[in-house]
């Protein structure tokens, strides 16, 4: 046959017949999941889980080599840097309580002032900031829709100082509306306050519900400035771009309220009417007004995220982006300890195995000639364990448009528990991501689990709110969880290994489709 005739026949072949750009792919894909093998996860996992690296805590030197052992196999897979680098700064603060804070409150033509620690205290996420204004009693700051409850209903807090009781109604109800006796997230301390802000208060007021909880005790933080024993480094720690919008948060004992309210029998009476008919009382405290500052220190610590970016192939798809992400962090090593015992928390599950997943992951599809359509972007965020701190700089700082990101692979600890079981968290929120991991187990042949009740603690969360579909791949989890015995000689490898040609597999599909994915709203499905 003439060589032209062989050129046609060939690219017939490819264009009209399946076996031909099938066979293509499926030995991308097998070239792939061939470099993903145990010992490939045993290297990453025991670098990053040794003594060496102290635990990887955020921030520290240690996780600093950390990042660039995870930036060079990046590199070295072919992953290029984003805007120059491979690493995108998180800008984290280490948070102490200045000596400028005091709590003013004029009543009837009497202003007292309140001492600090024994009268009220400063919350960890309190502001920089003082606040004056009249006072807004405004039940337990709840706003929620779908329970449908709002304590803010026909009032107006803006430039007001918002009084919220702990908790949320009907605590102890095995039949309430919110749950029943488990605590949602309106409970949340953080939560009040955000909504709060949301409606325009400058100050927060934080007092304990009375019914159910005796001690009026103005805990807030426990800042080792106000006490004799704690250490002096128990301090929190901060995105310092987000105390920009903080307002004084403050949590008040009895001495506040009996000014405000009379008695604490009335904060009870008030607080049983919330609870017996789930209708807000909220109200202006009359003849009231309150200065209120805190005042905070910040000192910078800032860490990084490591980045490595796979650009797709498709002149319109490689706009689209898959993150792949896990945390590198994990929280570090015991200051006291004696010379004999282990001290080191060294992460190996948690999660030195997720981010060895997502560099073995990266290794895979650096080494398949064929790439993806869609454009890929590897992730290693830090400041997990303190609070999803790298991933929620990066939904809020994207180095991609968020509305152009199809989807986010979150794998946080898949090296314990068992030779086959994988859970996969929440897959029910993302079911065509479900579908086509699903699709791909056949040919590894884990058995899924869909866990349900472990709702978050990990990065996916923040692209959860963002509104971008997610899968959480997770092995469970298990009593050397946060403990020094987490080591990497515990860890299954080839479990681990397998997880991870389960992601590359979906991945594969994922960045060379065409389809947008739906995230399903959680309430939905209650």
């Amino acid at each position: 046959m003439k060589p032209a005739l062989v050129f046609i026949a060939l690219i017939f072949c490819f264009l009209s017949i399946p076996g031909c750009s099938t066979q293509g792919i499926q030995n991308s894909i097998s070239t792939g999941e061939n470099i993903i093998t145990p010992d490939l996860m045993k290297q990453h996992i025991y670098f990053l889980a040794s003594d060496s690296m102290m635990g990887r805590d955020t921030p520290s030197r240690q996780l600093d080599s950390a990042a660039s052992y995870i930036a060079e196999i990046f590199k070295s897979s072919g992953l290029k840097p984003v805007n120059g680098s491979y690493y995108q700064k998180v800008g984290l603060g280490i948070v102490s309580l200045g000596e400028d804070n005091y709590l003013k409150i004029t009543k009837d033509n009497s202003e007292q002032s309140y001492k600090i620690k024994s009268e009220f205290t400063p919350f960890d996420l309190t502001g920089n900031k003082e606040a004056n204004g009249s006072i807004l009693f405004a039940g337990y700051g709840i706003t929620a829709p779908d329970y449908k409850y709002d304590d803010y209903k026909d009032i107006d807090a803006k430039g007001k100082i918002v009084l919220v009781l702990k908790h949320e109604p009907q605590e102890n109800d095995s039949n309430s509306v919110f749950k029943g006796i488990d605590e949602t997230q309106f409970s949340n301390v953080s939560e009040k306050v955000k909504n709060a802000i949301e409606h325009g208060a400058v100050g927060v007021l934080v007092v304990t519900d009375p019914l159910n909880h005796t001690s009026l005790t103005p805990r807030g933080f426990p800042w080792p400035s106000l006490s004799k024993t704690l250490p002096k480094d128990a301090l929190p720690m901060v995105l310092i771009d987000e105390t920009e919008k903080r307002v004084p948060v403050v949590q008040i004992g009895e001495e506040v309220i009996l000014k405000l309210l009379g008695s604490v029998d009335e904060l009870k009476n008030i607080q049983s009417k919330i609870d017996s008919t789930l209708q807000p009382q909220s109200f202006e405290i009359k003849d009231a007004a309150i200065s209120l500052k805190t005042t905070i220190i910040i000192e910078d610590k800032s860490s990084r995220n490591v980045v490595g970016y796979l650009e797709g192939t498709d002149p319109k798809l490689k706009d689209e982006v898959l993150v792949i992400g896990g945390h590198y962090d994990h929280v570090g090593y015991m200051k006291q300890h004696a010379d004999t015992v282990d001290y080191i928390f060294n992460g190996a599950d948690d999660n030195a195995s997720g981010t060895s997943s997502v560099m073995a992951v990266a290794q895979a599809f650096g080494a398949v000639n064929q790439k993806p359509k869609r454009s890929i972007l590897f992730m290693a965020f830090a400041g997990e364990e303190k609070g999803l701190m790298g991933s929620r700089v990066y939904v809020n700082n994207p180095l991609f448009p968020l509305d152009q990101t199809v989807a986010m692979l979150n794998i946080d600890m898949v090296g314990r528990n068992g030779d086959d079981t994988l859970w996969m968290v929440n897959e029910a929120l993302c079911p065509e991501l479900a579908k086509i991991n699903e699709e791909e187990n056949k040919d590894i042949g884990l058995q899924l689990l869909d866990e349900e009740k472990l709702q978050g603690g990990s990065d996916h969360m923040s692209f959860q709110k963002k509104g971008i579909p997610f899968l959480f791949y997770h092995s469970g989890l298990h009593s050397d969880l946060h403990k020094v015995s987490d080591n990497p000689e515990f860890i299954n490898t080839k479990k681990a290994a397998r997880a991870s040609q389960l992601v590359f597999r979906t991945a594969w599909r994922i960045s060379n489709d065409n389809k947008k994915y739906k995230l399903v709203d959680s309430k939905t499905l209650f």
